[in-house]
């Protein structure tokens, strides 16, 4: 039993919770991070990838969220050159859609909304001489190219739980919360088996934030809409680094996207959920949806036999009576209970990756006003996350480095290991000099020294938390490789 008192218990260990933890234990707050499964195991593994403003947002006139979304780009890019690098994508014109004027309009807009500075600009291209061109079908002639940029999403979540530790903040996965109750100095929480005390609660449970403010003796005017997103990984549909948005005849619009060097991500669906938030799956028809888009675009189809991965999350978006759920809003709303009602309650309602250190900064600076002992600074936007510490220009020359101080590493393996680790790839080989240095070899670069350091530095518990959460080598490995490291992770962290 843990009689010790916390300032801030965070319930939730997604992106909006993580990323409140770091930034309270960075203010000084003495800080617990409380995660019923792993880390990222819901919706902040289950985007698309993307830290964009959100181009179709603006048809809804959103543009407070698309400027917020703007103006944390390239930010975010700055503290997290690692796992975070931009992309130009490719938005065909399709005639009987959106007229030219308006897409243009609209790229216009996205450009010089947000405060734009290293990104390249909106440009018009001849599909017929430029190389994301040959992929498609005869019938698309032109296009815009526009940039955002693309994220690890689970890394960003860990690597926000890893700073967080870092200052001090204590997390513990596999801590479901059983009881959460008001007491005279604060909170008392079960979680885990065990009891922890907090002057403060962020309810940050994502798609579950009513059922935990209910099971606090609290309640929400506002509904929650739950929104299912599912994507399909297919063999990489073309050789360019170029991705694609495409545009459906009825209405919404996904993504093609360059995934782990030989493959292809593809999405998403917008459904309403209604069913367990423990086992969200792709549904059949859902899969078939993404192939045919796809196929209407690429000269080659896409078939659900090509799958080789399907994933699915729940948005927690906030219910503001739109029709279709790609209609609603993206945008978020901290709620704080009054003070005559005691210990303080903060509850995350919506938001998405993007504005994640945006809103996590707004939620320490409301909790300051309860919580004194809260230094009202603002930090995240400058210091980087662990492994980050390095411009983007410097990638190839880091590359190079690493190449040199470890040439047991294929490039393949070592390319991986940059974009999830950055200069953290020091703290995991140390001073190896060849593969058999590094432990076990469980195939495709996976090496027992970084086995345990994702054990011991980053909360890793199973084999699926390090295949599809840590990394993405699920995609590579057969089965008897994911029994051996299964086998060997249940030696490692004994239940």
């Amino acid at each position: 039993m843990s009689e010790e008192l916390f300032d801030i218990a965070v319930i939730g260990g997604g992106v909006n919770g993580c990323g409140i933890a770091r930034d309270a234990a960075g203010r000084g707050a003495r800080v617990l991070l409380l995660e019923a499964r792993d880390l990222a195991s819901g919706t902040s593994s289950a985007s698309t990838k993307l830290i964009h403003g959100g181009l179709r947002y603006l048809e809804h006139y959103e543009f407070g969220l698309v400027r917020e979304s703007l103006s944390e780009r390239e930010r975010l890019w700055a503290i997290a050159p690692h796992i975070i690098w931009p992309l130009r994508f490719i938005l065909p014109h399709v005639k009987g859609l959106r007229p030219r004027w308006l897409l243009r309009l609209g790229l216009f807009v996205y450009d010089h909304l947000g405060g734009r500075k290293r990104l390249p600009a909106t440009r018009s291209v001849d599909l017929a001489r430029h190389p994301g061109g040959r992929p498609l079908k005869d019938e698309f002639t032109h296009a815009y190219v526009y940039s955002d940029c693309w994220v690890d999403d689970a890394r960003l979540v860990v690597l926000n739980a890893r700073d967080a530790a870092d200052h001090g903040a204590e997390v513990h996965t596999g801590s479901r919360v059983e009881a959460l109750t008001r007491e005279a100095e604060g909170w008392r929480i079960e979680a885990g088996g065990k009891s922890f005390h907090a002057r403060a609660v962020v309810n940050a449970a994502g798609p579950a934030v009513l059922k935990l403010l209910g099971q606090a003796g609290e309640q929400s005017e506002r509904r929650m809409r739950l929104v299912r997103g599912s994507h399909i990984v297919v063999p990489r549909k073309f050789e360019h680094e170029f991705a694609y948005f495409f545009q459906l005849p009825d209405g919404r619009i996904f993504f093609a996207i360059p995934y782990e060097q030989d493959f292809t991500l593809i999405g998403t669906t917008d459904r309403d959920h209604h069913g367990s938030l423990e086992d969200v799956r792709a549904s059949d028809e859902e899969i078939a949806y993404l192939c045919e888009g796809a196929s209407h675009y690429f000269r080659e189809p896409v078939t659900p036999g090509d799958v080789v991965w399907t994933y699915s999350g729940v948005r927690p978006l906030i219910d503001d009576g739109s029709g279709k759920p790609e209609a609603a809003t993206r945008g978020y709303t901290l709620e704080l209970t009054d003070e005559d009602e005691g210990a303080p309650l903060l509850s995350v309602m919506g938001g998405k990756i993007t504005t994640y250190r945006h809103l996590a900064q707004e939620a320490v600076d409301l909790l300051c006003h309860r919580l004194p002992q809260l230094a009202h600074k603002h930090w995240t936007d400058k210091a980087p996350l662990p492994g980050g510490n390095f411009s983007a220009d410097e990638l190839p020359s880091m590359f190079e480095h690493y190449a040199s101080r470890y040439p047991f590493l294929e490039p393949g393996w070592l390319h991986r290991l940059l974009r999830n680790y950055g200069t953290l790839i020091s703290d995991i080989f140390g001073n190896a000099a060849a593969l058999p240095e590094c432990g076990i070899h469980f195939g495709n670069g996976l090496t027992e020294c970084e086995v345990r350091y994702l054990v011991q530095r980053e909360w890793c518990r199973s084999a699926e938390d390090l295949l599809w959460r840590r990394t993405k080598l699920g995609l590579r490995m057969n089965a008897q490789q994911v029994d051996e490291l299964q086998n060997y992770l249940a030696k490692l962290t004994p239940a």
